[in-house]
């Protein structure tokens, strides 16, 4: 467990010094991707999400491409395609960007649905077919999505099978004062990757999810992850709560982060961290919700507010 404790911290060191002041962010990330998950993330233009994506994939050490999703994107612009040889007179498959390490869709919602769903298979099976052969992609393989929740023009929703495989959903906002001051001074006149260092590689990344696996969580804690998603599904301004796999995630989220913190068994402070992230983007509220104008994040928060939080850590161990 120390020995993902000193990678968070020192992932948080390099992204730290392009990145300022998210360093929660940052955290949740690294719990994602120690859980093989993907991360969507939405925000406004130039609050950091392309260069957050570009940082992190340098500090841990993978290999990353990036698709800029646009209307005209073809499946096969995402997956790859066959091409004729007419030397040898067959077809040889070229593989496309998805396979990779890290993969940073860029506006996603921009593509067709068509296009979109090309990332299906990829995102849930680490794999991608192509004229009915199977290529399997790199490990550790995720997918680091950004959308505009403002821009609306020429863009296509997501659909909720492919939100529901996103382990987390994140918006870093604007900057406080002193941060965007500490912003300009560090990158002010041009951003220099070359300042980050890798901090680890994917065979270590590999590595650190199986210990994780080890940590230990306990009976009542897994009762409140599952009282709290069920409370999204039996909610009266809620028209679709969050699936199975919401629950899967917060148990694989509620290790990373007891281990990210040096513990081997999880507290219910971990599960908390990460219950807006993993829910936000899986509730879908009612008519009624959107009359009233309710926000998930507000009913979600009162969702939590009715389940009995169990022991304190000190009654845990």
């Amino acid at each position: 467990m120390q020995n993902i404790r000193n990678v968070a911290e020192a992932l948080g060191d390099e992204v730290g010094k392009i990145i300022v002041g998210k360093r929660d962010s940052i955290e949740l990330i690294l719990a994602s991707v120690l859980c093989g998950g993907h991360v969507l993330l939405e925000d406004l233009p130039g609050s950091g999400k392309t260069t957050l994506v570009k940082a992190l994939s340098i500090a841990l050490g993978c290999t990353s491409r990036r698709i800029q999703f646009t209307p005209d994107l073809l499946p096969s612009d995402v997956v790859g395609t066959s091409i004729y040889n007419r030397k040898t007179e067959d077809f040889t498959t070229v593989l496309g960007p998805v396979c990779t390490n890290i993969l940073l869709a860029d506006e996603i919602n921009r593509a067709l649905p068509r296009t979109q769903a090309a990332l299906l298979e990829a995102m849930e099976e680490r794999q991608v077919t192509i004229d009915g052969k199977t290529y399997p992609l790199p490990e550790p393989f995720f997918v680091m999505a950004t959308q505009n929740p403002i821009e609306k023009e020429s863009t296509f929703a997501l659909p909720a099978a492919e939100m529901d495989r996103f382990f987390i959903k994140l918006s870093l906002g604007y900057p406080e004062g002193d941060e965007e001051i500490e912003m300009l001074k560090t990158i002010g006149d041009g951003t220099d990757f070359s300042k980050v260092k890798a901090v680890t590689s994917p065979e270590e990344l590999m590595g650190l999810r199986k210990d994780i696996e080890g940590v230990y969580i306990d009976g009542k804690v897994m009762a409140y992850i599952v009282d709290i998603v069920q409370g999204t599904r039996s909610n009266h301004l809620v028209s679709a709560g969050a699936s199975p796999r919401a629950s899967k995630y917060l148990y694989q989220g509620g290790k990373a982060v007891a281990a990210m913190n040096g513990r081997d068994y999880v507290i219910p402070e971990d599960i908390q961290k990460l219950l807006l992230p993993v829910l936000s983007h899986r509730v879908r509220l009612s008519s009624e919700a959107r009359i009233r104008k309710v926000s998930v994040k507000d009913v979600i928060e009162e969702i939590i507010e009715k389940v009995p939080v169990p022991p304190t850590k000190e009654q845990m161990v």
